[in-house]
């Protein structure tokens, strides 16, 4: 395996025989759960894997978006975890602050299965942008939606 694919692939995940972008979107929020902390981190962890991911779309899969490559939705569920940052110490102590993730991991999946809107325009390209694009879409969706969340629930609580 070369260093293309082995990037596409997220280090094989996407090579899983039964839902490769679920196994993908999971291990990308197990590895992003720490970054969660080190705000800054996760945002160079999105660009550099955003930057990269097209890299090795291009060349290992000359842009078509194979069931295999799942670095695109390392970069989507990672910007779908910037709307779980923790605003202060104490709400990240919060017993039910753990459902934040896993909101965005369940609205990033949904966006990015369904490909409403920009998604489909994007996955619909059939090169490296469109593969990574779609993604990256459907985690900024996904963000807005949990933020939304974030805001309602906040709102109660008072």
């Amino acid at each position: 395996m070369d260093m293309a694919r082995l990037i596409a692939t997220f280090g094989g995940c996407g090579l899983s025989p039964r839902a490769p972008g679920t196994v993908g979107s999971l291990a990308a929020l197990v590895m992003g759960l720490p970054l969660l902390k080190r705000p800054r981190l996760l945002v160079a962890g999105i660009a550099v894997v955003t930057v990269v991911g097209w890299w090795a779309t291009k060349r290992s899969g000359k842009g078509e978006d194979h069931s295999w490559i799942v670095i695109d939705e390392v970069a989507g569920m990672w910007i779908a975890l910037l709307a779980c940052l923790p605003k202060t110490e104490e709400q990240a102590r919060e017993k039910w602050f753990w459902m934040y993730p896993l909101l965005s991991f369940a609205f990033f999946r949904l966006f990015d299965i369904t490909k409403p809107g920009p998604v489909g325009v994007l996955d619909k390209r059939h090169d490296a942008t469109g593969v990574m694009g779609d993604d990256v879409v459907a985690g900024a969706m996904a963000a807005l939606c949990v933020k939304g969340v974030r805001t309602v629930v906040g709102r109660s609580s008072h």
